[in-house]
């Protein structure tokens, strides 16, 4: 590096032994250097400036770190090293237009740090032009909000089945997410049928007005086989004996939370579809095909409407999977919070509209 060393003497002190100060100083003059020349440097004068530079550029600020990154982000023969060391840089300042754009960052570099980095990292990186299925991956798992929207909304993005299930499955429980999942191009029927059987009829409807023709025919097709799947569920079960005991209940001044809690732990389906139904007063069938969905929202918001506690709230969710299925802790604390920031009259506005659906 003949040229660097004759612009700075002592360069080779200087990165072995300098103060920060004047290693702060040799960093800005070699990078000046570089940026300069590097539309005419071969690979090998690339390398001798990376493995200059990845000494001297963490002595530098904040603020010229950053400008760094963003420069080398644009480049195509950006020093691979100096750049993954930048990228992996805790202050999003400096990592994020590298994690947004560089293309010198290989595929296992940016699984590595997805993993391992914060939110501000990932949302960054949901923001490239193309993303691999394994990438998405670790995004939609550890992804907040924020970031799982934003790679939903990415034209780029790819995604395996298993992280497609993942955001069908946060798509539940957040409409801004349903819809962007629900508008992309690579969403294929069974997708988009697992897509609305979780969704609430609000956003379905929102969903079906802002997609072209072609997909609002998929939805009529999917909404379709979906009402078909209720009706069976619903035809197999038999709530006469179940009706028999509530009403026995309530005329003893029995039917109360305690009893249906009590129904719930003990798995009796029937018994607590139709206590929830007499305290609640939705049908019976209107709440059997809820709960029967892929969500918890229909038991969060009945639940509120007549003011039950957590516990019970919970029961009915275990009860709703069945005893041989133990729910997430992560889902279950995540119903809760739910259940705790749900407002009752948000929740007795929905019930009202179940009501009203089900005498219309």
């Amino acid at each position: 590096m003949t040229v660097a060393t004759s612009l700075i003497p002592g360069l080779d002190e200087i990165v072995k032994h300098g103060d920060p100060e004047r290693r702060a100083e040799a960093a800005r003059r070699i990078t000046e250097l570089f940026l300069q020349g590097v539309a005419n440097f071969r690979s090998d004068h690339v390398d001798l400036f990376d493995g200059i530079l990845i000494g001297l550029v963490p002595h530098t600020e904040i603020a010229a770190r950053a400008d760094l990154a963003e420069r080398l982000s644009v480049l195509a023969n950006a020093p691979r090293r100096l750049v993954g060391q930048l990228a992996r840089e805790d202050e999003t300042l400096i990592a994020g237009p590298l994690l947004r754009r560089s293309p010198v960052i290989d595929e296992q570099a940016l699984i590595q740090i997805a993993r391992i980095k914060g939110q501000g990292h990932l949302l960054a990186m949901s923001e490239r032009s193309t993303l691999s299925p394994d990438i998405t991956d670790v995004i939609v798992r550890r992804g907040d909000r924020e970031v799982v929207r934003r790679a939903a909304g990415n034209a780029g993005a790819l995604f395996s089945q298993t992280g497609y299930s993942t955001l069908i499955r946060r798509a539940g429980q957040d409409g801004v997410l349903m819809l962007t999942v629900g508008q992309r191009e690579d969403l294929s029927g069974p997708r988009l049928k697992d897509l609305l059987a979780g969704s609430i009829e609000v956003v379905r409807r929102r969903l079906f007005e802002v997609v072209g023709p072609g997909r609002q025919a998929a939805i009529k097709q999917a909404m379709s086989e979906i009402s078909g799947v209720a009706e069976q569920v619903e035809s197999r079960r038999d709530f006469a004996p179940a009706q028999r005991t509530i009403l026995a209940l309530h005329s003893a001044g029995e039917l109360n939370e305690a009893a249906l809690l009590g129904f719930a732990k003990t798995h009796k389906y029937e018994e607590s579809v139709v206590a929830l139904s007499a305290m609640s007063g939705v049908k019976i069938a209107t709440l059997d095909r809820l709960i029967a969905g892929d969500r918890h929202d229909p038991i969060l918001i009945v639940g509120k409407a007549v003011d039950l506690e957590w516990a019970t709230v919970r029961a009915l969710i275990l009860l709703r999977l069945g005893p041989s299925r133990v729910p997430a802790p992560g889902d279950i604390e995540s119903a809760r919070v739910n259940f705790t920031r749900l407002m009752p009259s948000t929740a007795e506005r929905v019930v009202s509209f179940w009501q009203t659906r089900q005498s219309a």
